[in-house]
C-alpha cells in the first residue's frame, strides 16, 4: 500500500501547493483525504485519474479541505464515470455536502454513478474495504468560531483520524486547535502521523514525537513564508530523531 501527497499547502494559496491532501492506495480501494480548493488540478498533476477515487474522506469543512469537491463531481460526470463513489463524512455534515451539490446544478439523478454517503460518528469503527480501516476523534480546531454562531445553525465538527492499514496504523491530526489534540490516539500505536504545522509550535511537535514514539512524522499544510523556518528547526534536531521528521512536498509517495 501506499500514500501519496496530492497537497500539502496551508490554506494560503501557493504557487508551489495545492492545499492539503492525500490518497491512500489500497489494493481493493483509492481513498483520497480531503477535496479542498483546486483538488480537480491538484490529481491531474500528481497523475491521479479521477476514476481511481473509490471514495472521499473529510475532516471539516473548511474551504481548503472540502470547496474542490462539487469540481471534482463534475470532472468525475465529464469523464463518463459509471463505478459508484463513498463520501464518507460525520453524520452531522452529511446535508451540507449534499445541498453543495445541489446548490451547484449536480443533480444526483442526472449522474451516471451514485454518490453513497458513509455517515460515521466519532469513535466508531468504520471499515472501508479489507485493507482499509479508520477512528475518528472530535478534535478543537473551530471550538474558536462558536461564539460566532448566535442563531445555533452550524456543527462544529472537525475530525482526527487513526487509519488503520493493513497492520500500521496512521494518525491524521488534520487541523487543529491545541496541542491537546496531538494526543487525541495516544492509546493507540502510531507508525507513521500526518501533521499540520500552522496552528502549532514546533517545539510542541517535538515533545509529541517524545511522547507518541511515531516511526515517522510527515509534516504538511505548510505555509510558504514559514518553510525556511521549519527547515531550519528540523536542522536544530540532533541527527537520529531529525530523520523521524520529513518535511512532505506535493506528489511524494510513501509506502505502508
Amino acid at each position: 500500500m501506499e500514500i501519496k501527497f496530492i497537497g500539502t499547502s496551508s490554506g494560503k494559496t501557493s504557487l508551489k501547493r495545492f492545499h492539503s491532501s492525500f490518497i491512500v492506495l489500497a489494493p481493493d480501494f483509492n481513498l483520497l483525504v480531503e477535496a479542498g480548493d483546486g483538488i480537480s488540478k491538484a490529481l491531474l498533476k500528481s497523475k491521479v485519474s479521477f476514476n481511481k477515487i473509490d471514495g472521499i474522506v473529510f475532516s471539516h469543512l473548511h474551504p481548503d479541505h472540502y470547496s474542490g469537491f462539487a469540481g471534482l463531481i463534475v470532472q468525475m460526470k465529464l469523464i463518463n464515470r459509471q463505478k459508484p463513489l463513498k463520501i464518507f463524512i460525520h453524520e452531522k455534515l452529511s446535508d451540507v455536502l449534499k445541498n453543495y451539490l445541489f446548490s451547484s446544478y449536480l443533480f444526483e439523478r442526472k449522474m451516471d454513478f451514485e454518490i453513497n454517503y458513509e455517515k460515521f460518528k466519532h469513535n466508531e469503527e468504520i471499515r472501508v474495504c479489507d485493507k482499509i480501516k479508520f477512528i475518528s476523534r472530535q478534535n478543537s480546531h473551530l471550538d474558536q468560531y462558536i461564539k460566532y454562531d448566535l442563531k445555533k445553525e452550524l456543527n462544529f465538527i472537525s475530525s482526527s483520524f487513526l487509519f488503520e492499514l493493513g497492520n500500521r496504523n496512521i494518525f491524521y491530526a488534520g487541523d487543529i486547535g491545541s496541542v491537546n489534540d496531538l494526543y487525541l490516539f495516544e492509546d493507540k500505536k502510531i507508525h507513521i502521523m500526518i501533521c499540520e504545522t500552522t496552528h502549532l509550535k514546533l517545539p510542541e511537535l517535538l515533545n509529541c514525537f517524545n511522547i507518541l514514539k511515531p516511526g515517522e512524522i510527515f509534516l504538511t499544510h505548510l505555509d510558504d513564508n514559514s518553510e525556511l523556518q521549519i527547515e531550519e528547526w528540523k536542522d536544530s534536531i540532533s541527527g537520529q530523531i531529525r530523520n523521524k521528521f520529513k518535511i512532505a512536498y506535493d506528489e511524494l509517495s510513501v509506502s505502508v
